[in-house]
């Protein structure tokens, strides 16, 4: 966008650079099961499911301002709603995937009319303690298979072959279109309402930001892609047990690899994923040494770059590859005269600040 005296930019030689590579990776990771083996997918799955995770709980506490420790609520209830969509009312288990999505942000719009109503530490105590009574009711549900949980039985009729492939690309669908969604959310008029609302919900207020309306749709929104990822999680493994889905630990891990990689980035979640199962593969074996090593890497970075590990590039290098803010670039309107006079290009730009 230009104006007199100056021009509006979105995007940055790193962004474009990075949507020439994401393209060329993309490629590569649609072709994988044709030349990847079976673990080298589900080790993907995981992977795709954990940045999707991430991606939600980054939105919604880095910049939606609510920070959660129950959206493992979601997580349990979208692999639930697998099984029944899949099971019980006969749609397709790949379908049901993203249905369980929608179902899961059904669950969340009264779950908000709750715990809206509670505020800073409250709001967080107060979404665990919906997520433990999901969880109770669901442990509590014959139909559901109480506290031992169920198979996915709809699957079984399915190759395992053509079962890992769909699997597989689902995955990789649902975690290219959690990153574009936070991207293309926060580049939008509803973005700089969050920032903003981030920042000071009383301020937004007065500049006619309705921040109960932004931060219900964002509440949503991460909602079903917990939804979508819990889906996917148990999609993957076969069977669901409700200890393991409603877990304290999903969020948990949400927040460490949001915690390290960089809060309030997009491409934080991506980097603290990507650390988080390199430590996982190379200290699983350890035992307890592994939860030691990913507690001590945890309070390093929070005490020596609590921007977290993106935060400390990008500060460093001016990087962003998902540039989510404005740079007004001001522009020499005299050099663009004479340029054009003598049939050169638009003159130099004289300087820059974002925005």
């Amino acid at each position: 966008m230009t104006a007199a005296g100056y021009t509006v930019e979105r995007g940055t030689p790193a962004s474009r650079l990075g949507a020439l590579a994401s393209a060329v990776l993309l490629a590569v990771l649609l072709a994988l099961p044709f030349w990847g083996s079976s673990s080298d997918m589900r080790l993907l799955v995981e992977f795709l499911s954990m940045l999707t995770l991430a991606q939600m709980w980054n939105l919604l506490a880095g910049y939606g301002g609510l920070v959660s420790v129950g959206q493992q609520a979601y997580v349990g209830l979208g692999g639930y709603a697998l099984n029944v969509l899949a099971d019980f009312l006969g749609v397709n288990p790949f379908l049901s995937v993203f249905l369980a999505g929608l179902v899961t942000a059904a669950v969340a719009l009264p779950t908000a009319a709750v715990v809206f109503r509670f505020q800073g530490g409250y709001f967080a105590v107060g979404t665990w303690v919906v997520a433990e009574v999901y969880y109770l009711l669901v442990a509590n549900s014959s139909s559901l298979g109480g506290g031992l949980g169920r198979s996915l039985q709809a699957i079984r009729s399915i190759p395992r072959t053509e079962r890992e492939r769909l699997t597989y690309w689902i995955a990789l669908a649902v975690g290219v279109g959690a990153v574009a969604l936070v991207y293309g959310l926060l580049r939008s008029r509803r973005g700089l309402a969050l920032t903003a609302i981030r920042d000071s919900a009383r301020a937004s207020e007065s500049l006619g930001i309705n921040v109960f309306r932004s931060t219900l749709v964002v509440y949503l929104v991460t909602a079903f892609g917990c939804g979508v990822a819990g889906a996917l999680i148990y999609l993957n493994l076969l069977r669901i047990l409700p200890t393991a889905a409603f877990s304290v630990n999903w969020t948990a891990s949400m927040i460490f690899v949001v915690v390290i990689g960089g809060i309030g980035t997009i491409e934080g979640p991506i980097v603290g994923t990507t650390l988080f199962f390199v430590l996982r593969e190379f200290l699983a074996d350890y035992g307890a040494w592994y939860l030691i090593v990913l507690g001590a890497v945890a309070i390093v970075v929070m005490v020596w770059a609590p921007q977290g590990l993106w935060g400390l590039v990008a500060a460093r290098f001016d990087l962003r590859f998902f540039p989510v803010q404005r740079r007004i670039r001001f522009v020499d309107e005299a050099a663009t005269a004479a340029a054009a006079r003598s049939g050169g290009g638009p003159g130099a730009p004289s300087g820059s600040r974002a925005r």
